[in-house]
């Protein structure tokens, strides 16, 4: 963990993360989902990090996950990542339930609001 101290953009944690899935606590996550939030500074690697987790175990990295992508729309102005997240995340069929997990998900509400300034929700 030593080499993260050196990540400049995200990339050494997301592949830490990766490679120690099956070793890491809550603690340790967090302290790497810290890091990587402290260092990324596009939102790619935390785009990365919160679809990845999510295929892994969507319920058990529920709070990583949601600090994940939290920073990835404060980050991601050019919006590259959150159609990625919108699709990977709540599935391709997010815009038929788009009233509902805007109404249940603040990070759904923020993402959909940044990428469809006219709708209605």
């Amino acid at each position: 963990m030593q080499a993260l101290r050196r990540d400049v953009d995200g990339l050494l944690t997301y592949e830490y993360i990766a490679n120690h899935i099956d070793s890491l606590d809550a603690e340790s996550l967090d302290g790497l989902v810290d890091n990587m939030i402290s260092v990324d500074l596009s939102g790619q690697f935390t785009a990365s990090a919160a679809r990845y987790l999510h295929a892994i175990d969507a319920a058990a990295y529920q709070p990583a996950i949601s600090r994940l992508v939290a920073s990835t729309i404060d980050k991601d102005r050019e919006h590259r990542y959150l159609p990625d997240i919108l699709n990977s995340i709540y599935g391709p069929d997010y815009a038929d339930r788009a009233a509902e997990l805007s109404a249940s998900d603040n990070n759904f509400r923020r993402i959909y609001k940044r990428l469809y300034p006219n709708s209605i929700i």
